[in-house]
């Protein structure tokens, strides 16, 4: 598990952000109903499915605000999730689950996530099967000031010329 005040080694801009506090929001044990499979008996009937997903968020604002505007609103999310369930076209968990972790990161602005989708009970000797990910938001890549002066020159434009 990732420590709250910290990211992972392994993270692209871990560096570049110290030990930057990292809030988390999470729901655990949404159970939802979806068609999902590959097999046959899979294709037709809804099957539940078991979600727990955690999403990392730089110090929230709402510490300080105490404002739902200032972090991501657990409600919406569950609504969203909801929503999948009802809409998707996907046969597998992990697609399934990269489809969640795509929501968190592009509609809530997570910087991390950790999904596990289940299939509870899939076969009778079994509890569950499933699949966990981890996900991080593209580092945002800062303006090449080499490139705009490059753009400049070749526009006629000298920096610093009169």
């Amino acid at each position: 598990m990732i420590p709250l005040n910290a990211r992972p080694a392994s993270h692209p801009d871990a560096r570049a952000q110290g030990d930057a506090p990292m809030d988390l929001i999470f729901i655990e044990g949404f159970t939802g109903q979806t068609v999902i499979g590959i097999h046959h008996t899979e294709l037709h009937d809804a099957q539940p499915l078991v979600i727990d997903l955690h999403a990392g968020v730089p110090r929230s604002r709402a510490c300080d605000t105490d404002r739902i505007a200032d972090t991501i609103d657990y409600g919406v999310v569950r609504g969203r999730l909801q929503r999948l369930l009802r809409e998707h076209r996907l046969q597998l968990l992990e697609a399934f689950a990269e489809a969640i972790a795509d929501i968190l990161i592009d509609e809530f602005r997570a910087s991390w996530v950790r999904v596990k989708v289940v299939k509870p009970r899939k076969f009778d000797d079994v509890q569950s099967v499933g699949v966990q990910i981890e996900r991080f938001a593209p580092v945002a890549e800062a303006p090449q000031r080499g490139a705009a002066m490059l753009h400049l020159i070749g526009s006629g434009m000298v920096p610093g010329a009169r």
